[in-house]
């Protein structure tokens, strides 16, 4: 296994190469592997990367023993002078997930991660992005943001619609509070493989591996013209999903949301 360094200093992300096999290494040792802005830039960087490596034939995305992510970072404090700042500049902050899920999407390479503990929110959207999820048999999923008073967004809609259909994928936006266990989350096929507690990294690798024994030219095509049917309409859908953010995050239902959150009360919504 060979540890590859980046001259910019990474602190959440680590790649290692075996043979044909990236495997990136995400923990922020917060114990959430909250999605920071930071993170989320060394992640997005970490996947253009290694689609410029021809050598890299799959790819392994391996998230902390306690948690894949929580999802975006809501303590992060290089958001607050975004948010203070001009509209142009909180839309780009706002679209840093979107930018994340995208880059890791793309890759030509074959893709997998694996979810010990949660894969929440942000986190669900980009395990959503990568071709093949092992989840533990402890793990769960979860997309809070509707409960919150946002728009799910981050491109994961049409990702999530095309993985377990449409009644499911309103189930599993709408009923926002309720977590979606591995078995379940692999009968709906938001999943592709159940482990034992601490060995769905494990299985997130192997499956890396057997996708790099492929011609790497075939798998590619193949990759490509799978994508391109699933998500033929999906620029039609995503294009506006982080100003919809921006715009449910001014609304009072969100203020009181997170509000009623933190007081530990139940929310009073409004529509307003």
């Amino acid at each position: 296994m060979i540890q590859m360094e980046k001259e910019s200093g990474w602190r959440c992300v680590k790649i290692e190469k075996s043979g044909r096999v990236a495997v990136v290494r995400f923990d922020r040792k917060d114990g959430v592997n909250a999605l920071s802005l930071r993170a989320m830039r060394e992640l997005t960087e970490a996947a253009e990367w290694m689609r410029a490596d021809h050598d890299i034939y799959a790819v392994a995305l391996v998230g902390s023993d306690k948690g894949f992510s929580a999802g975006r970072d809501l303590k992060d404090p290089e958001m607050d002078p975004r948010r203070d700042g001009p509209l142009l500049n909180c839309r780009w902050a706002a679209g840093a997930g979107a930018r994340l899920c995208k880059a890791w999407a793309d890759l030509e390479q074959y893709t997998t991660c694996n979810i010990e503990g949660f894969a929440i929110g942000g986190g669900l959207a980009l395990a959503v992005s990568v071709d093949y999820r092992a989840i533990s048999e402890t793990a769960h999923l979860r997309a809070p943001e509707a409960a919150l008073g946002l728009s799910m967004s981050w491109g994961s809609v049409p990702r999530i619609v095309n993985l377990v259909g449409p009644a499911r994928a309103k189930q599993i936006l709408i009923h926002a509070n309720k977590s979606i266990e591995a078995d379940q989350a692999l009968a709906w096929g938001l999943v592709e493989e159940i482990t034992p507690e601490d060995e769905s990294a494990a299985a997130a690798i192997h499956a890396a591996e057997l996708a790099a024994e492929i011609p790497p030219v075939a798998a590619r095509m193949i990759k490509r013209t799978v994508d391109a049917y699933a998500n033929a309409l999906a620029d039609s859908v995503v294009h506006m999903d982080t100003d919809q953010v921006l715009l449910a995050e001014s609304g009072a239902d969100h203020l009181e949301a997170v509000d009623a959150f933190l007081a530990k009360r139940a929310p009073t919504f409004t529509g307003a």
